[in-house]
């Protein structure tokens, strides 16, 4: 999908002038806003992804672009997204609370390619009225739970509990330096086979998921209002520069094509 290729419906009338939605809880991380292109990039969670109103592009691992209504990658998977500034739903659970197969009841008339899920629909209107609706941060939260909670229930595989607690760990002492050899005996493990085995269950390495836990307290200080200056260094990164350099990395486009302008609570709600 290349070329100036057009092959969205375009946006409907309520959806213009809208900011970005993001929502960030313990196991959940929601985007949905417009979209262009996103280099090269991989993620610490896997992620749903739904077009609102038309397909996108997606290529994986450097391979044909491919044209898509929704997709579920696994984390750690290299890919490129072409949105064409059209709003898309993004969607990351964490890999204790289902991983990509909590995600998978989310698409519908999907085939694989390269480990990732391509489909033709899913998951559309829910998120669609997520992103139309200007109160909707007051029920997001809900709405996820119910779109999500039967795929966590029934995924394929359950994380080995030690490396699900070690995860859990790092989303909520994210500012916490700790050596892996102290997530390693805590679980009862060495440090090699720690490592080894919590890549297995997350599909990521464990270096690579500490970045992902502390990029997302970085986005959550911005979404709540802090700047980026703050909340980069409430999240532990060294500056600014180092904090868009890892965002750049995560998600294939700087942070102000996303967290410049998001929708925010009203005071009262």
């Amino acid at each position: 999908m290349t070329g100036g290729q057009r092959l969205y419906e375009g946006a409907t009338v309520q959806s213009a002038g809208l900011d970005a939605l993001w929502h960030l809880d313990s196991s959940r991380t929601l985007f949905i806003g417009p979209l262009y292109f996103n280099g090269s990039h991989q993620h610490g969670a896997p992620v749903f992804l739904a077009g609102l109103y038309g397909p996108f592009g997606l290529r994986v691992l450097g391979g044909r672009w491919l044209t898509c209504r929704t997709a579920v990658i696994p984390a750690g998977v290299l890919h490129e997204l072409d949105v064409g500034g059209n709003p898309i739903a993004v969607l990351y659970i964490e890999p204790d609370c289902g991983g990509a197969g909590g995600l998978t009841p989310l698409i519908t008339t999907s085939q694989e390619t390269g480990g990732v899920l391509v489909g033709r629909g899913g998951v559309i209107g829910p998120m669609r009225e997520l992103y139309e609706d200007r109160a909707s941060l007051q029920w997001t939260g809900a709405a996820l739970s119910g779109l999500t909670g039967f795929g966590e229930r029934h995924a394929r595989k359950a994380m080995d509990p030690r490396i699900a607690r070690a995860a859990r760990m790092l989303r909520n002492n994210y500012d916490e330096v700790k050596p892996v050899a102290q997530f390693a005996a805590g679980a009862g493990l060495s440090p090699s086979r720690f490592q080894h085995l919590f890549s297995e269950c997350a599909g990521v390495p464990f270096r690579r998921y500490r970045a992902w836990a502390r990029m997302r307290a970085a986005v959550a200080e911005i979404v709540a209002g802090a700047s980026f200056t703050s909340a980069a260094h409430a999240a532990g990164f060294f500056d600014q520069a180092h904090f868009a350099r890892d965002f750049r990395r995560t998600f294939g486009a700087p942070a102000s094509v996303s967290l410049s302008k998001v929708r925010r609570h009203k005071g009262g709600d």
